[in-house]
């Protein structure tokens, strides 16, 4: 009937827990997640958690993040350098997702972007991810099994990066495969911070130009597939 924890309103309700919150999020951000419902993507017996600012276990030792977290990371992607003599960010044409977990973050871009290419490297998440995106027909995303940890060469390069995983530091292949004016953002291990941090990456004609921002907690980054 549309009227339990995993009902629209409670979704909506989440959303405006979000608009009026510390962080800085896109609307846009805002809008697309108020169209994805996160229920779908957790097992059922969790799906009364589903709208509450919680990351969840999807299986494998592995978790959707919690939606403060999508929000912020998606919207840092979004934002454009500052600065008079920085080049402004192309439009989200092409993004490339390092560990699609579930799919939600997937969902959520490929309302937001052009195309999407998501890498996850267990199967099983791989398989579910695609059955549920295909499910709510968004085609928009292309799920790939592999290691994420090399990218994605042949669909390189990309006008946004974005990852679900943390490392000691952004991988090479990345940073190679950025597009000038594109942005980047990975939680990474900060000895300075004591734990991870969000950082941003952008590309321009001089190079790469990190920034870091908020404090995180990701599953680890790791190689090879499962």
């Amino acid at each position: 009937m549309g009227l339990g924890l995993d009902s629209d309103a409670v979704r909506l309700r989440l959303i405006e827990r979000l608009r009026r919150g510390p962080m800085a999020i896109d609307p846009a951000v805002l809008e697309a997640m108020a169209r994805v419902p996160r229920h779908l993507f957790v097992d059922s017996a969790l799906a009364i958690q589903a709208y509450e600012d919680t990351s969840l276990p999807i299986g494998h030792g592995q978790t959707i993040s919690k939606p403060t977290v999508v929000a912020r990371m998606i919207s840092l992607l979004l934002q454009r350098p500052s600065g008079a003599q920085s080049p402004p960010l192309p439009p989200l044409r092409h993004v490339l997702e390092i560990g699609t977990g579930c799919g939600y973050q997937a969902a959520v871009l490929s309302l937001l972007a052009r195309r999407v290419t998501s890498i996850e490297r267990i199967h099983p998440l791989h398989e579910r991810a695609r059955s549920t995106l295909s499910d709510l027909g968004l085609s928009q995303a292309r799920l790939l099994f592999g290691d994420g940890r090399l990218g994605h060469p042949p669909s390189a390069p990309f006008d946004a990066i974005i990852a679900a995983a943390g490392g000691e530091d952004v991988p090479t292949p990345w940073l190679e495969q950025l597009a000038l004016g594109g942005r980047l953002v990975a939680p990474t291990h900060s000895v300075a911070h004591g734990g991870q941090v969000l950082v941003v990456v952008d590309r321009d004609e001089s190079g790469w130009h990190r920034s870091v921002h908020d404090g995180v907690h990701f599953v680890p980054l790791e190689s090879g597939t499962l």
